[in-house]
């Protein structure tokens, strides 16, 4: 039985997929960018995703979309901050700090957040895994290749799978020689965070066909594919990609297959359904396994 602990809640991870709300409290997110910015819409779309199925919420106060620019440390805490405080009492589902910054998860955590999302897998900040080490929090390490700024400029890769798997590898290593215990550790590919899309070449494709590869290391695999600009690509069938909005089909295909493929953790937009189409993918490869037949 494998179990993920994100402060005083249990996942088994043999029985059921988790699916992480996204709540992006920014004015310029690829996606949401504006519509969760003040406290109260994003408190109420926070419980929306609770009753939609929701059992992680991920809140985000800088934008890593591509050619983002990044903010400070002032402006990323007051932006995120008082969305946590009305949360942390109001809804029953862990809470996580979507942060490379160690003052800004420190912040969080301290309200009672389990669980720091690092887009750097912890090299953005040296002072992070100290910090995540302190409140015995959660960590899931992604694979990025360059920054949110320039990550998208010409990235190039001879394996992608075993790149990521390596850099993974190493991260998730030094995080345990800093002194986080392996059971806190998730690892997520970091799909469409430096990654090739359009004109024949699909790396984020590739990543979800070879998602077992990663299952070697042995931690819980995130997988964040909802509503990437790879989806619009490859789903639009003409030149111009399908806009993001128009994204919810390939959201949930893309889904499918990376829990068919060893996910154990979704993060999406689109709860509700995703919620629904996971459900059905579990009760195939997961209740199966349960159960004698």
């Amino acid at each position: 039985m494998r179990i993920l602990r994100i402060g005083n809640k249990d996942f088994n991870l043999d029985e059921r997929t988790i699916v992480m709300g996204i709540l992006n409290v920014t004015p310029d997110s690829f996606s949401d960018g504006g519509l969760y910015y003040s406290i109260d819409k994003a408190v109420e779309h926070a419980k929306r995703m609770e009753k939609e199925g929701a059992d992680i919420i991920d809140i985000g106060g800088e934008s890593s979309r591509p050619g983002a620019e990044p903010i400070s440390v002032e402006e990323e805490l007051r932006r995120v901050k008082p969305v946590v405080e009305q949360l942390i009492n109001e809804i029953s589902i862990p809470l996580s700090i979507d942060t490379y910054k160690s003052k800004v998860a420190e912040e969080i955590l301290k309200l009672g957040v389990n669980m720091v999302n690092d887009i750097t897998a912890l090299r953005g900040d040296k002072r992070m895994v100290e910090v995540v080490k302190e409140y015995d929090a959660t960590v899931c390490l992604m694979h990025m290749k360059g920054t949110p700024r320039d990550m998208q400029i010409n990235p190039y890769y001879d394996d992608v799978m075993s790149e990521i798997t390596s850099f993974l590898e190493e991260r998730s290593r030094f995080a345990m020689n800093q002194g986080i215990p392996r059971e806190n550790i998730i690892v997520d590919p970091g799909i469409g965070f430096g990654k090739r899309t359009g004109k024949g070449v699909e790396d984020n494709c590739t990543i979800l066909r070879k998602l077992p590869r990663l299952k070697k290391l042995g931690f819980p695999i995130l997988v964040g594919a909802s509503r990437k600009t790879f989806i619009g690509n490859v789903c639009s069938g003409k030149d111009e990609p399908l806009p993001v909005n128009d994204r919810l089909e390939g959201s949930l295909a893309a889904a499918c297959i990376a829990v068919m493929n060893g996910a154990d953790i979704v993060r999406v937009h689109d709860v509700l359904e995703t919620r629904r189409a996971i459900n059905l993918v579990d009760s195939v490869i997961k209740k199966s396994k349960n159960t004698k037949t």
